[in-house]
């Protein structure tokens, strides 16, 4: 946790580290995992929500727990960008990190991957290496997508590749 800023270790701390090694394959195992995941999300979103800082809402689209979709979203010049998140769990989760999709944006940034796939390559994939299996879904989105929405959004509004719903509902009207 060296170099980060305060915030970040402040948050990474609060966030409970999971104990359970168990991907979608591990039957009983992966319940627990499941059942430690969502106490991490809880704790992570409750956080968030006692912080003023809510940013995203996510739930398995599955029972079994390997398909997840909702919705994130990001401020920007006091104005929300909301986009949808979808991803699936690794066979090998937990030793590999979940790809984070985010479908509109796909080919409107060279920090994306065909599909809308966040490029999370250089920065955190060696950490969640490192931390395996104590890091999980919730830490994903805090060390992760969080950053990704904080650096690549502000670049996306200013440079006009993504418009925010209300100028594109204006100019739909306006034609």
């Amino acid at each position: 946790m060296e170099g980060w800023d305060p915030t970040t270790k402040s948050t990474l701390t609060q966030i409970p580290l999971l104990s359970v090694k168990a991907g979608p394959r591990d039957g009983g195992a992966w319940t627990q995992r499941l059942k430690e995941e969502y106490k991490a999300l809880i704790a992570y979103t409750s956080m968030n929500k006692s912080k003023d800082n809510d940013w995203f809402r996510i739930s398995a689209a599955n029972p079994e727990g390997t398909r997840w979709t909702g919705k994130c979203w990001y401020v920007h010049n006091l104005l929300k960008y909301e986009f949808d998140l979808q991803f699936d769990i690794p066979v090998t989760y937990p030793a590999t990190a979940p790809e984070l999709e985010l479908p509109e944006l796909d080919g409107k940034t060279q920090k994306m991957y065909r599909g809308g796939k966040i490029c999370l390559t250089v920065h955190f994939k060696p950490l969640w290496a490192k931390n395996c299996p104590r890091f999980g879904i919730a830490h994903a989105l805090c060390l992760g997508l969080a950053p990704w929405l904080a650096a690549e959004i502000p670049v996306l509004v200013d440079s006009g590749m993504i418009k925010h719903k209300d100028d594109v509902a204006a100019s739909s009207e306006s034609s």
